[in-house]
């Protein structure tokens, strides 16, 4: 089709779009009969419609078609955290805190401050942290069923640091990495920044499709596993004993590096065995504070085998030097006192509380999560539209993430995920009672 003839199509087709005269939702002509229309090639029909799917106005979903986006969405929308307006009620994103907090961090730089050689802290640090805090953080992650010692943990800028420095230290732009369908976005942003072949493996509330990545190991060259075996975000699945036995021993045949993101691991009580226990010589157990006890007080760490420590520090200088021994120091007095454990068990009631609640409110809609945990996945019924709910609740001050952050794959499915410890308790069941008033009328348009 020649570019006079094929742009205009482009422009003409955006047009109607932000116009709303293809309001959000509509399902546009399959390529074969937008070709027919049109009078040009099938593969001319798909060039078209990709374009505009780059230009972000529609969403190609497989085995249902091609669907107009609702533009009110903001870029990034579920991805980037953005500024929320005092009057919005933020279901997309989960910081939830204690009242008792802000009084126990007071405390602790009073305690900082009276103590010892402050100057130390005004200083730079070890790369992967002083020796002392690796210490006491080994021995609170061989309480939690992650046998390590001081010497294989490194300190980081909270989890999310820890999973970059470990993509750079141990793989290459190019590398294939098996990754659930649905999985934590920001593991997405860092493999694309990365340049990492991100390859989705079908996964359900049970846990990973254990043939379907057998399946895949078999046919491509893949380099790494990325799971969230306890308490995985957005389905809240744990992976059973004998699964996860099963996922170290695809990981032994094909000689791949999993990488457990254990970030909502605090949540899951009797948890089977972790990955690194199974597994200590394959495994980069990642995890860290910003879940379990506060967003803004960036300390995660890793436990690594001891052959990849020395690259893994070469990218801890390489992006913040070292994690600021203020943070660090909070950190480990709470781990060492007992304050950590007191703070994660009252979130375990209080996730417990506020699933309560929204399982009162959702009631009759079906719904994934686990019962613990600070998120709700929430399917839509048929005909329902996510980004058209989304922009709907948006309009009504509440915002949610759609399943498109989540989505590894080129199956997009129509579902939300209610973040839940962002609301007071006092105002969430009437919240959520809203998301699901604004659910069922969406699927009767």
């Amino acid at each position: 089709m020649p570019a006079s003839r094929y742009k205009p199509l482009v422009d003409s087709l955006t047009a109607d779009i932000r116009s709303g005269r293809l309001p959000a939702g509509t399902r546009l002509p399959t390529h074969r009969d937008l070709a027919a229309r049109e009078r040009i090639a099938v593969v001319t029909a798909t060039r078209v419609y990709a374009e505009l799917e780059a230009a972000g106005l529609v969403s190609r979903e497989q085995g249902r078609g091609t669907f107009v986006r609702d533009l009110a969405l903001p870029a990034g929308h579920g991805i980037d955290q953005q500024a929320v307006a005092g009057d919005v009620i933020d279901l997309n994103f989960n910081y939830p805190s204690l009242p008792e907090q802000a009084d126990l961090l007071r405390q602790a730089l009073r305690d900082i401050a009276g103590s010892g050689d402050i100057d130390a802290l005004l200083r730079y640090q070890p790369h992967v942290g002083r020796p002392r805090d690796r210490a006491v953080i080994a021995a609170h992650l061989s309480r939690r069923g992650v046998p390590t010692i001081a010497e294989r943990v490194l300190i980081v800028n909270g989890a999310q640091h820890g999973l970059a420095v470990t993509l750079m230290a141990t793989l290459n732009p190019g590398d294939v990495v098996a990754v659930d369908a649905l999985t934590y976005p920001g593991f997405k942003v860092l493999a694309r920044t990365l340049h990492l072949d991100l390859a989705p493996v079908p996964v359900t509330g049970a846990g990973t499709d254990l043939d379907a990545l057998e399946r895949l190991c078999a046919a491509r060259p893949v380099r790494a596993i990325y799971t969230m075996p306890t308490l995985h975000n957005p389905l809240g699945a744990v992976l059973d004993e004998a699964s996860r036995s099963r996922l170290v021993g695809i990981a032994r045949r094909h000689g791949q590096l999993l990488i457990e993101d254990a970030s909502y691991a605090y949540l899951a009580e009797a948890a089977p065995p972790s990955l690194a226990a199974l597994a200590p010589d394959l495994t980069v157990h990642v995890s860290g504070l910003s879940k379990s006890i506060a967003t803004g007080l960036r300390v995660g760490y890793l436990s690594v085998p001891g052959a990849l420590v020395p690259a893994l520090e070469r990218a801890i200088r390489a992006t913040t030097w070292n994690t600021p021994a203020l943070t660090a120091t909070i950190a480990c007095r709470w781990l060492a006192d007992g304050t950590i454990d007191r703070l994660e068990a009252h979130k375990r009631d209080d996730a417990t509380r506020r699933q309560a609640i929204a399982r009162d409110a959702l009631h009759p809609l079906h719904y994934v999560s686990h019962p613990a945990s600070y998120f709700i996945w929430l399917p839509l019924p048929e005909d329902a539209r996510a980004d058209r709910i989304a922009a709907t609740l948006a309009d009504r001050r509440i915002s949610v993430s759609t399943a498109e952050p989540f989505a590894t794959s080129n199956h997009l499915p129509q579902a939300i995920r209610l973040a839940l410890g962002s609301t007071d308790p006092s105002t969430l069941g009437t919240t959520v009672r809203a998301v699901a008033h604004t659910v069922e009328l969406d699927a009767l348009q």
